[in-house]
């Protein structure tokens, strides 16, 4: 009995960390991201686009024009998916969809909401995400060669009252996909992604039977998918710690563990898409987390240029179809 409940412990511990235990090779090496970039992104989407809630859809407008602009500049193909919803202020919510590669056939989805929290900065969640998303189409856009198609997606709506609803602008976008009977190679959604910290002590867990296999510093990145995406988190895990100089470290579990779905991959799920989260883990290492203090200075800029880096990485390999 002692060793059939260790061996169960064994492949718990393995269902929900995935160890990596080989190196992968970098699949082509980009020029560097811009920390400088980066910040000015933030900036941007905090100062220039405030408030960015459900209830100010004009400057959420002209934070989609910010953003569509930006993505122009790689050479992406860039249109809108807008949607109204009723009992909202007038105007449209617009996710923007940037694409890359052949205009055709199966793609690779990366996406962030730009969207925030009522009338708060919101700078870790999520202009991180964003200004990520935007370096890297950057990078992308000087890239020779992509053999599928990959689609940039600046969300709308993920912020409550509209999380988990049918309001969310990625779950109107995977909605779409499914309608048309697109094939999706992999889904990677970038949300809390720029706040990274060395000292001892700075990240929380779920629970404390975690503590023996994650950081209890805050300067990694976090991986979230649930039980079917077991494979996903694995190539996107080789891939990240193959680019990124920080360490990814991935945590697989049912969809009814807390965290599991707290962001726009639980949208992809809902049509029968493959999704997975990259986080800095939010409120379990930000104490800023939707909060007035969520403010640009907080971020760290050079570990968001690695995590650019580690993104690229992965955007290829699935692109390429390697296991």
């Amino acid at each position: 009995m002692g060793t059939l409940l260790l061996i169960a412990a064994a492949l718990l511990v393995w269902t929900i960390t995935q160890p990596v235990l080989t190196s992968e090779p970098v699949f082509q090496r980009p020029r560097s991201a811009r920390a400088e970039a980066l910040r000015a992104d933030v900036l941007a989407l905090v100062n220039d686009h405030f408030p960015r809630d459900h209830r100010h859809p004009e400057n959420l407008a002209a934070a989609a024009d910010f953003i569509a602009a930006s993505l122009a500049q790689s050479g992406a193909r860039v249109g809108r998916q807008s949607f109204a919803l009723e009992g909202l202020a007038d105007g449209d919510y617009q996710n923007v969809i940037a694409s890359l590669g052949p205009s055709e056939g199966p793609r690779v989805i990366v996406g962030a909401h730009y969207d925030a929290y009522g009338e708060l900065p919101a700078a870790d969640d999520n202009a991180s995400g964003v200004a990520i998303l935007l370096e890297t189409a950057r990078l992308l856009g000087e890239t020779q060669t992509l053999p599928l198609r990959i689609d940039l997606v600046a969300f709308v709506l993920e912020e409550p009252p509209h999380f988990r609803s049918a309001n969310m602008g990625s779950r109107v976008h995977a909605a779409s996909l499914q309608a048309e009977g697109v094939a999706v190679a992999g889904v990677v959604v970038l949300n809390t992604i720029g706040y990274f910290v060395d000292e001892p002590g700075t990240q929380q867990l779920p629970t404390a039977l975690l503590r023996p296999f994650y950081p209890g510093h805050g300067h990694f990145l976090a991986i979230a998918g649930e039980l079917d995406d077991i494979a996903l988190v694995r190539r996107v895990k080789r891939s990240l710690n193959a680019g990124m100089a920080m360490p990814a470290y991935s945590f697989t579990a049912p969809r009814s563990v807390p965290g599991v779905d707290f962001s726009d991959h639980q949208s992809y799920w809902q049509h029968g898409y493959r999704a997975v989260l990259l986080s800095d883990t939010a409120f379990y290492r930000n104490a800023a987390y939707h909060t007035a203090q969520d403010t640009p200075d907080r971020l760290n800029y050079a570990a968001m240029a690695d995590v650019v880096h580690g993104l690229y990485q992965v955007i290829l390999r699935l692109a390429s179809g390697d296991d």
